[in-house]
């Protein structure tokens, strides 16, 4: 079985260095709106019960701001299908976290297990580096043992679960929070 995993683990890595991630443009928003509304629907990797509209990501990326750490970013398929999205904005809105960002990252169904979650947060993570922000933070809601080894992958530390913190789908979910020290600040 390991020599299996391993494998795997090569190719998804592989996979993720000729993935090309780049700022997201006006074209990429219906992927973007559909990737995260497959989330929203069928998922409680976010607490929203339905998918935004295309006009609400347009105003995510009207806001984007990379010398203030408000990124979008779509890592682009072989065919130039946006096969996920990462994102980063403030944590809370209160001056005193301007150094941070809380960031998060989605990925196509067709496209998972693939490296796509590395090769965004390795983007995103490098691109907050650069502008100076300190600490980068993103909640998992459990179980998600991807998205659990995808941040611990990238250098994230457990901080804490708050329990039952959300109802979707007729349950309580827990949520984990991870935090990554940047260079910033």
């Amino acid at each position: 079985m390991a020599p299996v995993r391993l494998a795997s683990i090569r190719y998804a890595s592989a996979m993720a260095a000729e993935l090309p991630v780049v700022d997201a443009r006006e074209e990429h928003l219906p992927a973007i709106a559909e990737i995260y509304a497959a989330a929203a629907l069928t998922t409680p990797a976010t607490f929203d019960f339905e998918g935004r509209p295309v006009a609400w990501w347009r105003a995510v990326l009207e806001a984007v701001d990379p010398a203030a750490g408000d990124l979008l970013l779509v890592a682009v398929g072989p065919g130039g299908e946006v096969a996920g999205y990462a994102k980063s904005g403030p944590f809370r809105p209160k001056p005193a976290y301007d150094s941070t960002r809380e960031v998060s990252v989605y990925v196509a169904e067709a496209s998972r297990g693939r490296g796509v979650g590395s090769a965004l947060y390795t983007s995103l993570l490098a691109r907050l580096e650069a502008c100076g922000i300190r600490l980068a933070v993103g909640g998992v809601t459990e179980p998600n043992p991807a998205s659990t080894r995808l941040h611990l992958a990238h250098g994230f530390s457990l901080v804490g679960t708050f329990a039952g913190v959300g109802t979707k789908f007729g349950r309580q979910w827990d949520v984990t929070w991870y935090q990554r020290p940047l260079g910033g600040g």
